[in-house]
Protein backbone atom coordinates (compact mmCIF):
# COMPACT_ATOMS: atom_id res chain seq x y z
CA UNK A 1 0.00 0.00 0.00
CA UNK A 2 1.15 3.26 -0.71
CA UNK A 3 1.24 6.00 1.83
CA UNK A 4 -1.87 8.00 0.39
CA UNK A 5 -3.49 4.65 0.75
CA UNK A 6 -2.80 4.11 3.76
CA UNK A 7 -3.85 7.94 5.13
CA UNK A 8 -7.14 7.26 3.13
CA UNK A 9 -8.01 4.11 5.24
CA UNK A 10 -6.86 5.99 8.27
CA UNK A 11 -9.61 8.63 8.20
CA UNK A 12 -12.10 6.48 7.06
CA UNK A 13 -11.61 4.03 10.12
CA UNK A 14 -11.29 7.01 12.27
CA UNK A 15 -14.43 9.23 11.08
CA UNK A 16 -16.23 5.68 11.31
CA UNK A 17 -15.63 6.08 15.51
CA UNK A 18 -16.55 9.00 15.64
CA UNK A 19 -19.33 8.32 13.67
CA UNK A 20 -20.28 6.01 15.59
CA UNK A 21 -19.83 7.36 19.53
CA UNK A 22 -21.90 10.18 18.19
CA UNK A 23 -24.83 8.09 17.45
CA UNK A 24 -24.43 6.24 20.92
CA UNK A 25 -23.95 10.02 22.50
CA UNK A 26 -27.11 10.84 20.78
CA UNK A 27 -29.22 8.00 21.81
CA UNK A 28 -28.26 8.38 25.22
CA UNK A 29 -28.80 11.87 25.34
CA UNK A 30 -32.57 10.90 23.97
CA UNK A 31 -33.13 8.17 26.65
CA UNK A 32 -31.94 10.78 29.10
CA UNK A 33 -34.60 13.69 28.02
CA UNK A 34 -37.07 10.94 27.86
CA UNK A 35 -36.54 9.77 31.24
CA UNK A 36 -36.74 13.68 32.53
CA UNK A 37 -40.24 13.94 30.73
CA UNK A 38 -41.37 11.03 33.22
CA UNK A 39 -40.84 12.76 36.03
CA UNK A 40 -43.91 14.25 35.87
CA UNK A 41 -45.84 11.32 34.75
CA UNK A 42 -43.91 9.37 37.97
CA UNK A 43 -44.76 12.03 40.29
CA UNK A 44 -48.37 11.34 39.01
CA UNK A 45 -48.91 8.30 39.47
CA UNK A 46 -47.55 8.08 42.87
CA UNK A 47 -50.23 10.92 43.80
CA UNK A 48 -52.55 8.73 42.25
CA UNK A 49 -51.36 5.62 44.31
CA UNK A 50 -51.68 7.73 47.32
CA UNK A 51 -55.18 8.31 46.77
CA UNK A 52 -56.39 4.81 46.38
CA UNK A 53 -54.80 3.96 49.62
CA UNK A 54 -56.88 6.98 50.65
CA UNK A 55 -59.69 6.05 49.30
CA UNK A 56 -59.94 2.39 50.65
CA UNK A 57 -59.28 3.68 53.64
CA UNK A 58 -62.50 5.73 53.83
CA UNK A 59 -64.50 3.29 52.70
CA UNK A 60 -63.15 0.82 55.20
CA UNK A 61 -63.75 3.18 58.23
CA UNK A 62 -65.89 5.77 57.17
CA UNK A 63 -68.55 4.77 54.04
CA UNK A 64 -68.32 1.74 52.25
CA UNK A 65 -70.02 3.02 49.09
CA UNK A 66 -68.56 6.06 48.42
CA UNK A 67 -67.35 6.98 44.60
CA UNK A 68 -63.81 6.60 43.45
CA UNK A 69 -62.77 9.48 43.10
CA UNK A 70 -61.70 11.27 39.43
CA UNK A 71 -58.83 12.83 38.62
CA UNK A 72 -58.18 16.09 36.96
CA UNK A 73 -54.56 15.19 35.55
CA UNK A 74 -55.44 12.32 33.40
CA UNK A 75 -53.62 9.89 36.40
CA UNK A 76 -55.61 7.09 37.42
CA UNK A 77 -55.57 4.05 40.33
CA UNK A 78 -56.69 0.59 40.82
CA UNK A 79 -57.03 -1.52 44.28
CA UNK A 80 -56.95 -4.49 45.91
CA UNK A 81 -57.92 -5.44 49.34
CA UNK A 82 -56.31 -8.78 50.33
CA UNK A 83 -57.86 -10.73 53.35
CA UNK A 84 -59.40 -7.60 54.80
CA UNK A 85 -55.93 -6.09 56.17
CA UNK A 86 -54.31 -5.20 53.15
CA UNK A 87 -54.62 -2.83 50.79
CA UNK A 88 -51.96 -2.48 47.26
CA UNK A 89 -52.95 0.78 45.13
CA UNK A 90 -51.40 1.27 41.96
CA UNK A 91 -51.49 4.49 40.27
CA UNK A 92 -50.57 5.14 36.72
CA UNK A 93 -50.06 7.89 34.41
CA UNK A 94 -49.15 7.75 30.56
CA UNK A 95 -46.59 5.05 30.88
CA UNK A 96 -45.39 5.28 34.31
CA UNK A 97 -47.11 3.33 37.04
CA UNK A 98 -46.39 3.00 40.94
CA UNK A 99 -47.47 1.33 43.81
CA UNK A 100 -48.04 1.48 47.31
CA UNK A 101 -49.69 -1.29 49.72
CA UNK A 102 -50.64 -1.00 53.15
CA UNK A 103 -51.26 -3.39 55.62
CA UNK A 104 -53.69 -3.23 58.59
CA UNK A 105 -52.86 -4.62 62.40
Amino acid sequence: MSKGQVMLLTVLVIGGLLLGASAIAGLMMVYQLRQASDVVNSTKAIFAADTGIEWELYRMFKNSNYAKPVMTNQADFSTTVYGGNTVKSIGSSNRSSRAFEMTLQ
